[in-house]
């Protein structure tokens, strides 16, 4: 159970039910209860229909906006809202910035508060003139997607004021306000938000960022019937217009082909310089969607919301973009920053194991290299981690972007001559050798690969008497107890060592002939390392069970 608010602020249409569910809400919980309406009313001397009437509406809310203010400043409560008192930006930020208070939108379908408000619509000022449906339609166009930027939205149709009240209950007890991380570069800052439940409200975190009406959504197939619905929906009351292209699903979309038919798709579509590209996906929809970003009208505004683990804790931060040819992986690329990344926990609860552990190699990833707290942390959570749990997937992430982020500040570039971003290589030479001599088919996930090539790399590292024989003992254990792929031998086919060092000499990461390594001195202490012969990785390989 979460501990309660300090002030639980009810905001919604009018009918919703605010005053009757707020009232009883505060008595379970052993709160006050304020009518802002009330409050207004004793505050004023005169109703609220006597407000607008004399006054106008601009008036009122500029009192509303005061009463709130007092009222924040205050001791605990319940405070029932009227239903345009979170359409002032005042009212929204103030309650969004003080400490201790929780928003929660009452949403009521528009039938039903047709049917509460078709008797006494009289006493309400909004709803005297006119017909009522098309009142109550303008008014959620207006006001639903003001609504959604609430802390929680708790979905009402006929229950009884109990059964509602105990939504309310509920829904607070689970509450699980997301977290940020900041990326802050010296020419560009975006924030990294992780929740739950975030792609349904995806629009209230990227209405604001949009330059103009026009945004387009790239896709895969798989992802596009998980969650494009509950994103488009996010959108129903905007007038942004929302264009979607899906690609297949799998590292064959990382190809010139595809990315030739995206980027003319976009450009059909009517793809301007102020048009925002969204990918909703994998690291694949990442990368490729990111690169059609950066090299669109030489540069578009770009958002990120990754769907795996994977993507999440690694290639949707840092602005790696790129795609694969025949000679390698990621070989044509750019970087291009996103300026929103959206990682919703909850899309993680439609993936199969095998892809949380894919991610899950890229968090361990981070603890080697220069972080052995959480590589601890690690040892103790990462069972909890892939069996589902939301609470610690959401600290992985956290702790995994903080610690990208981190790195990515310091060097965005990768032009650290020691150190820096190349780190984050920890394993990736290994691993794109894999996945070559797999051909990118499926066989075998980028973070599968990882989770070998961190095997290898701590192995080659206590080869060549730089790292002791019980870190590896310690990661070879963390791996094997959770059934993670670890060493060659593991994997389903024989591989050749002559090709997997061939591999390895078409890397990005080759400098004048010779391949740039990232090894450890131990868990916690990764270097980069240029003077590795390849006598010595021929040596690993055929030792890890590869022939020749």
């Amino acid at each position: 159970m979460t501990e309660m608010p300090r002030i639980i602020v009810l905001i919604g249409h009018m009918g919703a039910g605010k005053t009757t569910l707020g009232r009883r809400l505060a008595q379970m919980l052993g709160m006050p209860f304020i009518d802002l309406d009330a409050e207004i009313e004793k505050a004023a001397g005169c109703s609220i229909a006597e407000i607008f009437s004399t006054h106008g509406e601009a008036h009122f809310r500029e009192g509303e906006y005061r009463v709130i203010q007092r009222l924040l400043g205050g001791d605990k409560c319940v405070l029932a809202t009227g239903g345009g008192a979170w359409t002032d930006k005042r009212t929204r930020e103030l309650v969004r910035n003080t400490p201790g208070t929780r928003s929660i939108w009452l949403h009521v379908p528009l039938p039903t508060l047709y049917a509460r408000l078709t008797h006494g619509r009289a006493k309400r000022p909004l709803l005297r003139h006119g017909d009522l449906h098309e009142t109550l339609q303008r008014l959620a166009a207006a006001r639903h997607p003001l609504y959604a930027q609430a802390d929680m939205t708790v979905n009402f149709g006929d229950e009884t004021v109990e059964e509602a009240v105990h939504k309310l209950t509920t829904a607070l007890d689970a509450y699980d306000p997301p977290q940020k991380v900041s990326v802050s570069l010296p020419h560009h800052h975006y924030d990294v938000v992780i929740g739950s439940g975030l792609i349904n409200k995806a629009s209230v975190y990227i209405e604001p960022l949009l330059e103009n009406n026009h945004a387009i959504v790239i896709t895969d197939e798989i992802v596009a019937l998980h969650h494009l619905a509950a994103f488009k929906a996010s959108f129903e009351h905007s007038n942004l217009r929302l264009d979607v292209i899906a690609v297949s699903p799998g590292e064959e979309s990382k190809s010139f082909a595809t990315y030739q038919r995206v980027m003319e798709d976009c450009l059909a579509l009517g793809l301007e310089r102020r048009t925002t590209i969204i990918a909703l996906g994998g690291g694949v929809v990442g990368d490729l969607a990111g690169f059609v970003a950066a090299t669109a009208m030489r540069g578009v505004p770009f958002i990120q919301i990754p769907t795996t683990l994977l993507s999440q804790v690694d290639s949707s931060v840092g602005g790696k973009t790129g795609i694969n040819t025949r000679i390698g992986k990621n070989l044509v690329g750019a970087f291009w920053q996103p300026r929103l990344v959206l990682a919703d926990i909850t899309a993680l609860s439609t993936l199969p194991r095998r892809q949380l552990v894919a991610g899950y190699a890229e968090i361990v990833k981070a603890g080697l290299i220069s972080d052995p707290e959480l590589f601890t942390w690690c040892e103790q959570n990462g069972a909890a981690l892939l069996e589902g749990n939301s609470h610690i997937l959401a600290e992985a992430v956290k702790r995994a972007c903080a610690f990208k982020a981190h790195v990515v500040c310091n060097d965005e570039r990768e032009q650290a001559a020691q150190g820096g971003r190349a780190l984050l290589n920890l394993g990736h030479s290994f691993a794109h050798a894999l996945e070559a001599e797999f051909h990118y088919d499926g066989r075998l996930l980028h973070g599968e690969a990882v989770s070998i090539g961190l095997h290898l790399a701590m192995a080659l590292s206590v080869k060549m008497g730089l790292a002791p024989e019980e870190d590896l003992k310690r990661l070879d254990a963390h791996l094997a107890a959770l059934g993670m792929p670890r060493k060659i031998s593991d994997l389903p086919i024989k591989l050749k060592t002559s090709a997997l060092l061939e591999h390895m000499t078409r890397d990005k990461k080759v400098h004048d002939g010779r391949l740039t390594f990232v090894l450890l001195h131990g868990i916690g202490r990764a270097f980069t390392c240029r003077n590795v012969e390849p006598e010595e990785v021929s040596e690993l390989y055929r030792a890890e069970g590869c022939l020749g």
